[in-house]
C-alpha cells in the first residue's frame, strides 16, 4: 500500500502542475481563436449599431465581464495563416512574460475602440478596418500557437 501512495503523491506533485499549465495554455489558445479570429467576417443586425458593438457584446459575454475594454483587435484571416507565425519565436516579451512575434504578412483587422464621452455603464465602440501586421503573443518558443495580440505594425 505504501508504494502505491508514494507513487500517487509523486504523480500529483510532479505531473499535476504540468497538467494545470497545459490546460491554461489550451484555454488561452481557444480564447484567442474565439475572441480574435473572425473569418469570414460576420455581419451583425442593424440593432447592434455596427460591427464592433455587436462583436464587443459577444466578447464581454464570452469573458463573463461587464468591463468595457478600451481596444480590441479582430483579424479577418484563416486561423492557419495566423498560427504559422508562432511556429518559432525568438523574441521574449518581458512585459507580458510570454514569447512574441511580428507577422511577416499584413492581415485585414478591425480595431474596435471604446468611444469617448459616454456614460460609464455604456459600451459604445467605433470601428476601423485596416490592413496591418500583428504583434502576437505565442504560447511558447517552438511549435506554439497565438494566445494574444499586443499591437499592430
Amino acid at each position: 500500500m505504501a508504494p502505491a501512495v508514494a507513487r500517487l503523491l509523486f504523480l500529483q506533485l510532479v505531473i499535476g502542475p504540468t497538467l494545470v499549465v497545459d490546460i491554461k495554455v489550451q484555454i488561452a489558445i481557444k480564447n484567442f481563436r474565439l475572441l480574435h479570429i473572425d473569418y469570414p467576417r460576420v455581419s451583425y443586425p442593424k440593432g447592434f449599431q455596427g460591427y464592433c458593438n455587436g462583436l464587443m457584446a459577444y466578447v464581454r459575454g464570452r469573458k463573463q465581464s461587464w468591463y468595457c475594454p478600451q481596444i480590441h483587435y479582430m483579424v479577418h484571416a484563416p486561423w492557419r495563416e495566423i498560427k504559422k507565425f508562432c511556429k518559432y519565436s525568438d523574441s521574449f516579451c518581458e512585459n507580458y512574460n510570454e514569447y512574441c512575434t511580428l507577422t511577416e504578412d499584413s492581415f485585414p483587422v478591425t480595431i474596435c475602440s471604446l468611444a469617448s464621452r459616454q456614460p460609464p455603464t455604456s459600451c459604445h465602440y467605433n470601428d476601423t478596418l485596416t490592413n496591418q501586421r500583428l504583434y502576437l503573443l505565442c504560447s511558447g518558443k517552438h511549435d506554439a500557437e497565438p494566445i494574444g495580440i499586443i499591437g499592430l505594425y
